[in-house]
């Protein structure tokens, strides 16, 4: 092709692509698009973050704390204690410490986090044994009253205030239900079957049991009136919410999900140490072969069965070598009893009687005295040479 040529299919590449450009910027239009990253690092850490956010809009001023390390330094008057932490370790001490504060006109509000046992008249929750009452499951409750039925909402959990024509709904959890055999609360709130919340007066202070906590997470608190009602337990007051958001350590969930990995690991580092550590001395050297004679061979087996075995194999097996070279020298030797026997071998061996009772005697259990031991292997020893 002829430079004319390329200059004309480099004209018709640029106007085909000027038109695109315009047709495009015609009919291109701008839109918005929202992306969800999903709950920030912040709000997955702590899921009570928006409880937390709506009554500080509410202009109640709301710290979060990890343990009761902090309870000795807040005024119980006009303040709210939220435990919606883990308390399965909480100690007697510790049950006497938050309700003490209560008594002195705290409000309290806390989770019951064990069913009650009648066989053992209690349950795993001291802070709810200690207030007197219990948790049980729904559904071994009888079925609510034929009025119940027409309930429009029966699984929601309804609180109903004077002066008002219409209860509070909240989303309480259904499958439990809190009892009260004392007959001490002094308001509760019901679904269609079950008792979910009660409040009851303690000193010149208030608790309230619930049910569960998961109403007022981040992702429920915003349904029905679960927001409003966690207002309504601390209104005028400010409010402490005690939550552990501390998470396990790298070393904690390796060993939770991989102990065999590190119990190899560490058995195959142990044994590498003991490979690769210094010796304390020179080796020994093997024996030469030339010295091995049958003396060192007899002395190695008699101190291995000496070793292993005890004096009794030792000496038994020389007063049955004795007695089997007494048969072979006297016919009928095993006829005879034992004094005859004895005054046969001090005939054969020329040995007083007295030594011969001694070296033929019941091996006692206790253990010999080298001295001894080797007193009495001599004895044996002697008269069974003399045979």
């Amino acid at each position: 092709m002829n430079r004319r040529a390329w200059w004309s299919v480099g004209a018709l590449v640029v106007l085909l692509l000027g038109g695109l450009s315009a047709f495009l910027y015609i009919k291109a239009r701008p839109y918005q698009v929202v992306v969800d990253h999903g709950p920030s690092p912040v709000a997955q850490a702590n899921p009570y973050l928006a409880a937390e956010m709506f009554l500080r809009e509410r202009g109640l001023a709301v710290s979060h704390a990890e343990n009761l390390s902090v309870l000795p330094g807040i005024d119980p008057r006009r303040h709210t204690l939220l435990l919606f932490g883990e308390r399965a370790q909480m100690t007697p001490r510790q049950v006497d410490q938050v309700l003490n504060w209560a008594r002195a006109g705290g409000r309290l509000v806390f989770v019951a986090e064990s069913l009650w046992d009648d066989s053992t008249g209690q349950s795993n929750d001291l802070l709810l044994d200690r207030v007197q009452l219990h948790q049980s499951l729904s559904q071994d409750l009888k079925d609510p009253p034929a009025d119940a039925k027409d309930d429009p909402y029966p699984n929601l959990t309804k609180l109903y205030l004077e002066d008002e024509d219409a209860p509070a709904y909240a989303g309480f959890d259904t499958a439990f239900h809190l009892e009260d055999p004392k007959n001490l609360a002094q308001a509760w709130a019901n679904s269609a079957k079950a008792t979910h919340m009660m409040q009851l007066a303690y000193g010149v202070g208030t608790i309230t049991v619930v049910t569960d906590a998961d109403l007022w997470k981040n992702k429920a608190i915003a349904r029905h009136d679960n927001a409003w009602l966690l207002w309504y337990l601390s209104a005028d007051t400010d409010v402490t919410l005690l939550f552990n958001t501390e998470h396990d350590s790298l070393a904690t969930m390796l060993w939770r999900y991989f102990p065999q990995a590190i119990i190899a690991l560490l058995a195959l580092l142990g044994l590498w140490l003991w490979h690769a550590g210094v010796r304390h001395g020179p080796l020994q050297a093997p024996a030469a072969a030339g010295r091995r004679q049958l003396q060192e061979h007899l002395r190695a087996s008699a101190d291995f069965i000496l070793r292993h075995n005890g004096q009794q194999t030792l000496l038994q097996a020389l007063q049955q070598d004795v007695l089997r070279r007494a048969r072979r020298r006297h016919p009928g030797f095993d006829q005879l009893n034992v004094a005859e026997q004895w005054l046969a071998l001090s005939r054969l061996t020329r040995q007083p009687t007295r030594a011969i009772s001694q070296a033929l005697s019941p091996v006692p259990k206790q253990r010999l005295s080298s001295a001894e031991f080797s007193r009495q292997v001599a004895h044996l020893q002697t008269l069974r040479n003399a045979l």
